[in-house]
């Protein structure tokens, strides 16, 4: 056994360049998982600075300087964001607000319909079960008030953090699309010299990245917006919030579909029952899901999710666990990354046979 093990080290633990990389691996794991809340704001600037790096370099090509580009990108985007804020903002506030003062009166619809059950189908449903069940619901939504109420108030002790956020991103984002190469420079000289491997993953990922955010910002607008219009043409309640929902939905593949899926029936079933109206807007919105993921993400993300489905799903269970939102957000990404590592790490034993 031991022999076995020491076969295994020499062949994929021999070259320098190997260690290089498992070393950058393990130290970018260790700031991350230890330090991921004091580096909130830097990781936000990051993300944005991914998704703002493209027009900054096409202003260059039309002659503005790095540092006018820079000034020029982040003041539309700015402009864009407040404009955002300021009309979709309160609207999608507002029908969460009618949505939570509906809420009683939803529950207490469902529990006309549901005690008409053992009634109807004696020998499937007990009418004590169905009593069981609208006593429980009636608790979850109490405690969800409180929580809102508790999450507000955590809120209003949370300002003072968040205003301290939009100065400090801000410039964040700023100075790290104007002073790219001289930052990347200043890593390079901290990272091993015998860095080779590190070298082709990070090419490898660093397109990747790109790639990903930048087409799940426009993966969000699209599917948002085409789901707000189906919404709109229907006539559906909370339509904004609905859309909103769907649109941040995307963030989590597979299981984000599957959850955000569950408020739009219900919102729907209790506004039109099970008539023709119901069924027409979830062929609707099934389509436009079907759209999502067989027309609108291959062409975002040709090589990004050249994944199987499986190890998406475990993807976004491991590293949500571990960094929560972020782990979230960059599943696909971090599990190119193991796929990267695992594909240009070296084993002695192929060169020996080559």
């Amino acid at each position: 056994m031991l022999d076995m093990l020491l076969q295994w080290y020499r062949r994929r633990f021999t070259d320098p360049q190997a260690i290089a990389l498992l070393a950058i691996l393990v130290a970018g794991f260790c700031i991350l998982y230890f330090l991921n809340g004091i580096l909130a704001p830097l990781l936000v600037a990051i993300v944005l600075a991914y998704l703002l790096e493209w027009p900054t370099v096409r202003l260059q090509h039309l002659g503005l300087s790095r540092t006018l580009s820079v000034s020029v990108v982040l003041i539309l985007f700015a402009g864009i964001l407040m404009l955002g804020i300021f009309v979709v903002a309160p609207v999608t506030w507002q029908q969460g607000v009618n949505l939570m003062t509906d809420l009683p009166s939803m529950l207490n619809r469902f529990y006309d319909f549901a005690a008409t059950l053992p009634k109807r189908y004696p020998a499937l449903v007990d009418a004590g079960i169905i009593d069981m069940m609208a006593e429980n619901m009636r608790s979850k939504l109490s405690g969800l008030g409180e929580s809102v109420v508790k999450y507000s108030l955590a809120s209003l002790v949370g300002l003072l953090t968040l205003a301290i956020y939009l100065i400090l991103v801000p410039m964040m984002v700023f100075f790290l699309l104007k002073d790219k190469e001289q930052m990347l420079n200043a890593v390079r000289r901290i990272l091993p010299r015998d860095r080779g491997l590190a070298g082709q993953v990070w090419e490898e990922m660093n397109q990747q990245i790109t790639n990903y955010i930048r087409g799940k910002v426009l993966e969000m607008i699209i599917v948002g917006i085409a789901t707000y219009l189906v919404f709109v043409v229907m006539d559906m309640r909370y339509s904004l919030l609905m859309a909103v929902l769907v649109g941040v939905s995307v963030l989590i593949p597979y299981i984000g579909a599957m959850l955000v899926t569950i408020p739009v029936v219900i919102v729907a079933m209790f506004q039109w029952g099970l008539g023709a109206d119901f069924w027409t807007l979830i062929v609707a919105y099934l389509v436009v899901q079907g759209l999502d993921g067989n027309v609108i993400v291959p062409l975002l993300f040709s090589e990004a999710v050249n994944l199987h489905p499986l190890v998406i799903i475990l993807a976004v269970v491991v590293f949500g666990g571990l960094w929560g939102f972020w782990g979230v957000f960059f599943a696909i990404p971090l599990a190119t990354l193991v796929k990267a590592v695992v594909h240009v790490w070296p084993d002695e034993s192929l060169n020996e046979t080559v």
